[in-house]
């Protein structure tokens, strides 16, 4: 019988569509299990515990939203819906203690991570040194 080596501990990186619970939420923040866009790298993922990203939906209302990015299709209850990045709600969740999880989307392609990228330069200006 030949030993099994152990499974390795998954580990959120950045790109990473992962699931996570944003409860408690206040105000006009997203509650529940939701996608979450991994922007921090893996190695911050880990010494942390915690995982800063952005929130994604499937709300019908973000298609006019100026800072959700469309990145694709998705299929709720039987529905074709299209998934949003929404990049003006960064957040930082300690992801071990939240249960996160992988999605099944896996990651999000480099040209729709780079539009996301964008989007929140120009919402947050960490690329303008002059600020």
């Amino acid at each position: 019988m030949v030993a099994r080596r152990p499974k390795a501990a998954w580990i959120p990186d950045r790109q990473e569509i992962i699931w996570i619970d944003c409860n408690p939420q206040a105000g006009r923040e997203m509650c529940d299990v939701h996608p979450f866009l991994v922007l921090s790298p893996r190695a911050f993922n880990d010494r942390t515990s915690l995982v800063i990203g952005l929130p994604m939906t499937t709300a019908d209302y973000n298609a006019d939203n100026p800072f959700a990015v469309a990145v694709g299709a998705t299929r709720e209850s039987g529905v074709d819906k299209t998934s949003y990045v929404l990049c003006h709600q960064p957040k930082s969740f300690d992801w071990r203690v939240r249960g996160a999880d992988p999605h099944p989307a896996g990651r999000l392609s480099d040209a729709l991570f780079a539009e996301v990228r964008a989007l929140l330069d120009q919402i947050i200006q960490l690329g303008d040194a002059a600020g």
